[in-house]
């Protein structure tokens, strides 16, 4: 199998390679120090295997696997045990190996791999943790496995915090463990704008703007300047 290493730290890929050369079948073609650059790389090759990190700076393990149209198979490799139930609910994903990796442990994941590597793929995250619906005004998220009810046009913020979304209503503040696209998607267009690559505001919300920054609430937001002259053409003018 032709296998590619993403992992922001280079022991640890180092330490992917060895074991990787104790078993004949795979062949590692490159190994990537962030996410970014694998994606470069996968959009002209195709791989039959990734050994993916799950923490790495500015894009996550979990990020890069939902900008994948058709990933391959991928055997998590992290020192955090906690994303084990999250990390199932993606088809592609066919182990979770918990750093450090002993070899009998990492065989046993190959064995995964190749049992599923003729099989096709499709990317379906669903975690309970993960996901929002929407209905009418009602955005219902997921928090410690209760569902709750956020009305949309309460809310005037959204903020990305790494793994996590901060959502911000009139009444309260609720912490979601998502992205901040998956959200966008459930949003209605004529309310909501993503204005940074960080946040989406709610653009009746808006009680100032200067420069490359508009008020909502008491939070100063950041406007790119790519999504500058979207906002101003939803802005009513005179």
């Amino acid at each position: 199998m032709n296998c590619i290493i993403i992992d922001d730290e280079a022991t640890a890929r180092a330490i992917i390679a060895q074991l990787c050369s104790n078993i004949s079948s795979l062949n590692i073609l490159e190994e990537f120090p962030n996410a970014l650059q694998a994606i470069k790389y996968l959009n002209q090759n195709e791989v039959d295997l990734i050994f993916l990190d799950i923490h790495m700076p500015d894009f996550t393990g979990f990020d890069f696997i939902q900008t994948l149209k058709n990933p391959p198979k991928i055997i998590l490799t992290t020192s955090d045990p906690q994303f084990a139930i999250e990390a199932f609910e993606y088809d592609c994903i066919v182990d979770y190996l918990v750093k450090p990796i002993i070899l009998p442990r990492f065989e046993k994941s190959i064995q995964k791999a190749k049992a599923t590597v003729s099989k096709p793929t499709v990317n379906t995250a669903s975690s309970p943790e993960t996901v929002e619906t929407s209905s009418g005004n009602d955005l219902y998220v997921n928090i410690d496995r209760r569902l709750i009810k956020i009305d949309i046009p309460s809310i005037y913020l959204i903020e990305a915090k790494g793994d996590y979304i901060n959502v911000k209503t009139e009444e309260k503040n609720y912490t979601v463990h998502s992205t901040l696209k998956k959200i966008e998607d459930k949003l209605p267009n004529d309310l909501f704008l993503k204005v940074h690559r960080s946040y989406i505001i709610n653009v009746q919300k808006i009680i100032d703007i200067e420069d490359n920054s508009v008020l909502i609430k008491k939070d100063v937001i950041p406007v790119s300047r790519s999504n500058r002259p979207e906002l101003m053409k939803r802005l009513n003018l005179l």
